[in-house]
C-alpha cells in the first residue's frame, strides 16, 4: 500500500535535512511518497503553519488535507497525537535520528516504534 509520510524538518527540507523534533514547531514538513514496494517516488516540502498553544489540531488537519498517511516525529502533545489517530494518520517516534532520510529509512525498515502517549510532550 502506498504511503505519504510527513516529517517535521529543518530548512531547506528534503531527505538530507535535519529533523524538526516537534511536529508543530518545525521550519517545514518534508513529504515523502512511497510506493507499494517501499520505494521513494517523490520528495516535496510544504510550510509549517503556525498555531497557538492548545491550537495543535490545525496542523493535524493541514497534513490530513495533504493526504498524509504517516507522520514521523520526535515530539508532540497528547492532543495532536489523538488528532492524528482520529484522522487515520499513523504516527511513529523518530526522536534522536539526525536526518529526514534516516528517519524514512528506519521507518521503511520497520525500526521505528509507534508514537504512544508515553512519548508526548507536556506543558508547552
Amino acid at each position: 500500500m502506498s504511503k505519504k509520510i510527513a516529517i517535521p524538518s529543518a530548512q531547506p527540507g528534503g531527505l538530507d535535512a535535519g529533523l524538526g523534533m516537534h511536529f508543530g514547531h518545525c521550519d517545514l514538513y518534508t513529504l515523502v511518497d512511497v510506493d507499494d514496494n517501499n520505494a521513494v517516488t517523490s520528495v516535496t516540502t510544504i510550510p509549517c503553519i503556525s498555531h497557538a498553544q492548545g491550537g495543535c489540531l490545525a496542523p493535524v488537519m493541514y497534513l490530513a488535507e495533504h493526504g498524509v498517511t504517516h507522520l514521523l516525529a520526535g515530539g508532540m502533545g497528547m492532543r495532536p497525537l489523538m488528532g492524528f489517530l482520529q484522522n487515520n494518520i499513523q504516527v511513529f517516534w523518530a526522536g534522536g535520528l539526525p536526518t529526514v532520510g534516516g528517519a524514512v529509512n528506519a521507518f521503511l525498515a520497520g525500526q521505528l516504534p509507534p508514537f504512544t502517549p508515553a512519548n508526548t510532550c507536556r506543558g508547552h
